[in-house]
């Protein structure tokens, strides 16, 4: 139960953070590019990196607090970031292939899937 809690608490702080900053990305930089959420996961995609590596080599957090800044935190920040880890894990791993495949079956089902639901929810309610 302290796992579930401190994922929540994490993914709150982070989804806010994620409105805040993407917010404000967008008041600087304009509304023709989704430029806050570009510069939010890119962001996330940043941190990650240090994190995970800083745990691996020199910082052994508990797994609520790992859960807490990574799952939470993170997860809830970015729309990316376990995505992101997913691929460099596969590519280390050396599964190049299956990185590519993952990839690129990630962006083309997802985004198909948005159109096919609202392409469904818009024949059925018209």
């Amino acid at each position: 139960m302290k796992m579930i809690l401190a994922i929540a608490a994490g993914g709150a702080l982070g989804s806010v953070a994620r409105h805040l900053m993407a917010v404000r990305i967008t008041d600087w930089l304009g509304s023709g590019f989704p430029w806050g959420i570009f510069v939010v996961n890119i962001l996330g995609g940043l941190i990650l990196g240090v994190l995970v590596e800083m745990m691996a080599l020199r910082w052994s957090p508990s797994g609520e607090w790992r859960a807490f800044v990574i799952v939470g935190i993170l997860g809830g920040f970015t729309t990316f970031s376990s995505f992101s880890l997913d691929v460099v894990l596969l590519v280390e791993r050396g599964d190049h292939m299956l990185a590519a495949l993952y990839i690129i079956g990630s962006v083309v089902l997802s985004v198909g899937a948005l159109f096919g639901a609202m392409m469904l929810v818009r024949t059925v309610l018209a």
